[in-house]
């Protein structure tokens, strides 16, 4: 076919085409024009923009770079009509790859990108000279990352949202330091503060701070003009709406963040480095050799206590580890090379494989034929990839889904969607393993995400599973606010040359917004339910006899707690189940009236904190009246998130203190959320005060905290079997019978519930 050159071609509607053709459509070099000034002068094939070339737009907005199948897509550089410069990668009109933007401002960002959002690893450098380096999600720091302030403070630790979220380290300009948690942007939780100059510090060799080049990343929601069209008519709408989309939504992260409300936190050097007068009395002569263990809630500092660093408590010890190595324990950092990471990508394989597979299926009700052992779907995945599988970076292993139409409508019945069940647990962000909390010696998975908890099972385990799911499958139908653990998926992988193993996908019971302080895993017995003092960190599960809270609830969420509670404890008795547990979580809620004290002259602080010794705990001020917490509110549709989560999907509980209206909680300054059962359950926690010189035998004081309760029945996979009957027999023996866990499945429902009465008390 002959190829025209050089001829000019004047469309319909206006627009001009001066260039090379290929029969009737633009092919070779060429500049196309539209009607309102928009031009394109570069290659062409096949009627679309495939080359190298450059656009120009009315606005003055301009990309020069490469283009395939008429969409920016390779290297280029994006001028906008702001003055903003992107240099970098492009895919299908997105900025995509590692790319360098500068901002009007100044502000500059060098990283990866994807899809037109920051994502990944990358550095932000604001025209103040504060620097972030560090991972992104979503456009928003999230992950591992560094920030260092203009005045010299630096923060070391874990992000998300954009805002200091997780385990971290906080040195001062002055070089003094702070390791310990936040949630949300805020301190919240224990902590130590050591002074500058102390020799526990210098040993740790903490000044380390590098500007290490690390690919960037950065937060546009911006798309590139749409340009893959070739006809004239299709052109001109996709390259002028495009361009000022483009042009007009790129941003600096400091309008990012200013629009959101976080710029003030992540611009801010933290404030509460201040140190009370009074509690530095006595230890002047030796900072070197003092440190400051604090608790804080929600910003709020609720005690201080100065220590000899020789004193330390195992938990002020274990946070200096992490200025040394505090990396996330992702699998795939940790385990790699080692069997657990090889699990974990045949797990993701084998789910993405059976839940694609099941999906497309119609629904149906479950058949007798549906549960057993011998209702599964079996697949070999050898590492090179089959007809049926694709390669994989794990070893050849065999995989056995088990009861696949049950469990795909249970997810139904807990409405999980199919797509959102992959990405979370098969997402490229991969799994996280944690150390198991119990004695069982499991592995334990949790999603990217944290919506789902993976645990290896014991062949009893598994076998007691199947056994019961068809009568666990009509109580949760039955029984929408069942605080029983939800069950998504049971599966086995079989690694060649290797052992069997079993795993259940779970809902975590803590995926929360609200950061949870305190866990308890309570049975209602009492022998060895306690947990070693030195052996508690800020993540451990306690125990029964750790409880030291009586909880008092709205009258109508307690009874609908405890009716719930008993028909899921009569369900697992007539299953012979034992050995079950309530796991509880606990979020407080800091006084409103505290928050006031880190606004207060630092005059005023000290005066209300001389009262502090150097072993006690400094004292906040005094009221004797403190304000709520949270509120019990009439139910909003429209202002709470009605999304069904991983452990519950039940209805809004109504509250008797609104008059039996669904209620929603509200938390000051932090939000509103909807009430259900097992999850942001309003209550308040009295904590008896032990006896003092002050009290008598007729006063009683007690600590009262507003807490939000999260709450379910775990561990519900024990069968009282035998060898169960025999260690009952054994304990028996030795100890109270009531004392020891293991017990008949009607005592041991009676004794769990009658427990539960004393720690959910019926207000009078």
């Amino acid at each position: 076919m002959e190829h025209e050159r050089g001829s000019e071609k004047i469309f319909s509607n206006g627009d001009v085409y001066l260039g090379a053709f290929k029969g009737m459509i633009p092919h070779g070099k060429g500049k196309y024009t539209w009607l309102d000034g928009t031009f394109y002068e570069g290659d062409w094939e096949d009627g679309k923009m495939t080359g190298t070339g450059k656009i120009h737009w009315p606005s003055q907005a301009t990309y020069e770079g490469d283009f395939s199948g008429g969409y920016l897509h390779g290297l280029g550089t994006f001028i906008g009509s702001d003055g903003s410069i992107y240099r970098g990668s492009f895919k299908m009109n997105s900025q995509h790859g590692i790319g360098r933007k500068q901002y009007p401002n100044s502000d500059v960002y060098d990283g990866c990108w994807k899809e037109g959002v920051r994502e990944g690893s990358g550095r932000y450098a604001w025209s103040n000279d504060s620097i972030y380096i560090g991972n992104w999600r979503n456009g928003k720091m999230c992950g591992r990352g560094i920030m260092k302030w203009s005045n010299g403070d630096l923060f070391d630790g874990f992000w998300s949202n954009g805002m200091r979220h997780g385990s971290g380290s906080y040195r001062f300009s002055d070089g003094s330091y702070y390791f310990g948690t936040w949630s949300k942007g805020l301190k919240d939780g224990p902590g130590t503060f050591y002074p500058s100059g102390n020799k526990h510090l210098n040993k740790l060799n903490l000044e380390r701070y590098t500007d290490k080049r690390l690919p960037r990343i950065s937060s546009e929601e911006s798309v590139v003009p749409s340009v893959k069209r070739s006809l004239s008519e299709k052109f001109s709408s996709s390259f002028r709406k495009g361009s000022g989309r483009f042009s007009s939504k790129t941003s600096s992260l400091e309008d990012d963040l200013c629009r959101s409300g976080s710029m003030r936190e992540l611009m801010s050097r933290e404030r509460s480095c201040i140190i009370p007068q009074s509690s530095l009395e006595g230890q002047t002569e030796y900072p070197d050799k003092v440190a400051y263990e604090r608790e804080y809630m929600q910003g709020v500092l609720m005690k201080e206590r100065v220590r000899n660093i020789a004193k330390l408590s195992h938990k002020s010890k274990q946070r200096l580890n992490f200025a040394k190595d505090a990396k996330k324990k992702s699998c795939v950092n940790i385990f790699k090379g080692h069997r657990s990471y090889y699990l974990m990508l045949s797990l993701q394989l084998g789910i993405r494989y059976t839940v694609g597979k099941i999906t497309p299926v119609p629904m149906r009700e479950v058949r007798s034929s549906d549960f057993g052992e011998q209702a599964r779907i079996r697949m070999y995945f050898p590492r090179k990839g089959s007809r049926l599988t694709p390669p994989h970076y794990s070893i050849d292993f065999y995989w056995k889904d088990y009861c696949p139409m049950v469990f795909r409508n249970l997810r139904e019945l807990f409405r999980l969607n199919a797509a959102d069940y992959m990405m979370s647990i098969c997402g490229d962000d991969g799994l996280r393993e944690l150390s198991s909390p119990g004695k069982s010696g499991s592995i334990f998975y949790l999603s990217q995400d944290d919506k789902f908890v993976i645990k290896t099972l014991k062949k009893s385990e598994l076998k007691m599973l199947l056994k019961m799911l068809p009568h666990y499958y009509n109580h949760v139908q039955a029984y929408d606010n069942t605080l029983i653990t939800k069950f998504f998926g049971v599966h086995r992988i079989t690694l060649v040359h290797g052992r069997k193993v079993r795993f259940v996908v779970m809902g975590n019971m803590f995926f929360s917004e609200l950061r949870i302080h305190r866990r308890y895993d309570l049975k209602g017995s009492t022998h060895g339910r306690f947990t070693n003092k030195d052996e508690i960190s800020d993540t451990s599960t306690l125990k029964d006899l750790d409880l030291t809270y009586e909880f008092q609830m709205d009258r109508s969420l307690h009874e609908s707690l405890f009716r719930q509670l008993s028909l899921d404890s009569a369900f697992l008795e007539s299953q012979q189940i034992i050995d079950y547990s309530l796991l509880l979580g606990l979020h407080f809620r800091a006084p409103e009236h505290l928050r006031s004290l880190t606004d207060l002259p630092d005059t005023q602080l000290k005066a209300e904190n001389n009262n502090a010794s150097v072993d006690g705990v400094i004292s906040q001020g005094e009221i004797l009246i403190p304000p709520r917490g949270l509120l019990l509110v009439t139910h909003e549709p429209d202002s709470v998130s009605i999304t069904p989560g991983p452990h519950i999907r039940g209805n809004t509980l109504k509250a008797y203190s609104i008059g039996d209206k669904e209620a929603d909680v509200l938390l000051p300054g932090t939000g509103r959320l909807r009430v259900q059962l097992g999850v942001n359950m309003p209550a308040q926690a009295n904590h008896k005060i032990m006896g003092t010189e002050t009290t008598s035998a007729e006063i009683e004081l007690f600590e009262v905290y507003d807490v939000v309760l999260y709450l379910g029945i775990i561990d519900i996979l024990q069968e009282y079997n035998m060898k169960k009957k025999i260690e009952h027999a054994c304990k028996s023996m030795k100890f109270d019978p009531l004392s020891v866990s293991v017990a008949p499945p009607t005592v041991y429902s009676k004794r769990f519930i009658t427990f539960l009465e004393k720690i959910f008390p019926v207000q009078p």
